[in-house]
């Protein structure tokens, strides 16, 4: 069964390529979810001109992948402790947000964030919003990561965090054939 879900874990171009590389998701897009202003520009965005947070759309095969592995993935990628920052990305384009498209979704959700507040004894932040609209990001956002691999961000930002996710989820990674 194909489910989706809206991630905003910060600047998109690091949620990709980690989302993209779980086994049982079937597709990772980038783009803008959550504003007002219809087909959003990545410079409007950044600008926070629009209202809308950076996200990656994510389908997924819930029976290979499960919406609570997915959100611990999620959690795994930024922190969710700080408001409207990830890093050195600071504005509320970078907040932590989850747009679910089902209650189940949004019931998972919940109960996640209630056990982490307790694992780290400390307020999570991450907004839990119905899904809306989604603008797909401009086309030279799509692969960032691997499109531009020596990048200064890609080299001080992306590939510490992707090293960092390919050691805790090897056993969820997708093998070269998938």
């Amino acid at each position: 069964m194909t489910a989706a879900v809206l991630f905003g874990a910060g600047c998109f171009w690091c949620a990709e390529p980690a989302f993209a590389a779980l086994k049982g998701v079937t597709f990772v897009h980038p783009g803008y979810s959550g504003g007002k202003t219809h087909y959003p520009t990545y410079e409007q965005v950044c600008n926070q001109d629009t209202g809308h947070i950076e996200v990656v759309q994510v389908r997924y095969d819930a029976e290979k992948i499960s919406f609570d592995t997915l959100l611990e993935v999620f959690f795994s990628l930024h922190d969710p402790t700080t408001l409207n920052r990830q890093g050195n990305d600071i504005g509320p384009q970078y907040a932590s947000a989850i747009f679910y498209t089902t209650k189940l979704q949004l019931q998972q959700a919940k109960e996640y964030i209630e056990n982490l507040e307790k694992k780290l004894q400390k307020p999570i932040v991450t907004r839990l919003l119905p899904a809306e609209v989604f603008w797909p990001a401009e086309h030279e956002h799509f692969g960032y990561y691997m499109n531009n691999l020596n990048a200064p961000y890609s080299l001080a930002v992306i590939q510490p965090k992707l090293r960092e996710f390919a050691r805790t989820y090897k056993a969820l990674i997708k093998d070269h054939g998938e």
